[in-house]
């Protein structure tokens, strides 16, 4: 049976006047990998930062593994939940951001602790098992006692991931992971990311890596302009565009 693990029904956003998103609806099913496409400004990572309240929606709903993300519904209108049921939400949300935000203080392992411990209150020696065996997936085993300033972007990303593994979530967002780092370390986060895949974890994954998402993508979307233009398979959306907008974006990135 086929579970929705992400539903944005009509999700409308604005900065002021601006109008980031225009009505954008998509569906992503548990365990898939779902990449979206689409120039500067299209409103990609905003609606990124949206599906786990990040960012407060000006209209419209979004759901993740059935609950609806940021507020409660009574009566037929929303009310916005308290912080803390947010936060409660998006624990099972884990999110991977183009800068690494690691804690400049703390070692790879102290970074992949810190929210476990901090905030579901984990078991120290649990969480450590845990940490330890999470560096060693992305392949940072040797360095677990590194601090941030000694690792390389990529080193820096794959503990980002880790650390987002950390929460055991049950979808991971991901905003253009690779576009900070260097061509040749693009290759070690981009295998992490499919090793994740491989292993069936859903994830939305802002990119511009049409590689990734033509061998790892079961659904792409192109937005531009605060919309979702098309969407489809890989081999229907990279391979044989049918709207003019898609068409213009993947002659120039092809």
């Amino acid at each position: 049976m086929t579970v929705e693990m992400v539903r944005a029904d009509n999700v409308h956003k604005s900065f002021g006047s601006l109008e980031v998103l225009k009505g954008v609806d998509l569906v992503v099913n548990a365990g898939e990998v779902c990449c979206v496409l689409g120039p500067s400004g299209s409103g990609k990572s905003t609606f990124l930062r949206c599906v786990n309240h990040l960012e407060k929606i000006n209209a419209g709903k979004i759901f993740v593994d059935g609950d609806l993300v940021g507020y409660h519904e009574r009566g037929g209108k929303l009310h916005e939940m308290k912080g803390k049921d947010v936060a409660r939400q998006r624990r099972s949300i884990g999110m991977v951001f183009q800068r690494f935000n690691l804690f400049p203080h703390m070692t790879s392992l102290q970074n992949v602790m810190e929210a476990p411990c901090r905030v579901k209150k984990e078991s120290k020696a649990e969480v450590r098992e845990r940490a330890a065996s999470l560096l060693e997936r992305v392949g940072l085993g040797s360095k677990i006692d590194a601090y941030p300033g000694m690792l390389s972007g990529g080193q820096q990303q794959r503990v980002a991931i880790a650390r987002a593994l950390a929460m055991r979530p049950k979808l991971m967002l991901f905003d253009e992971p690779t576009s900070a780092l260097d061509p040749e370390l693009v290759g070690e986060v981009l295998d992490v990311m499919k090793d994740l895949a491989r292993d069936g974890m859903t994830m939305v994954v802002v990119t511009h890596e049409i590689g990734f998402a033509r061998e790892v993508g079961d659904q792409v979307v192109f937005m531009d302009g605060g919309v979702v233009v098309e969407k489809g398979s890989p081999a229907e959306i990279l391979a044989n565009p049918k709207h003019e907008r898609t068409q213009a974006f993947l002659s120039k990135v092809l």
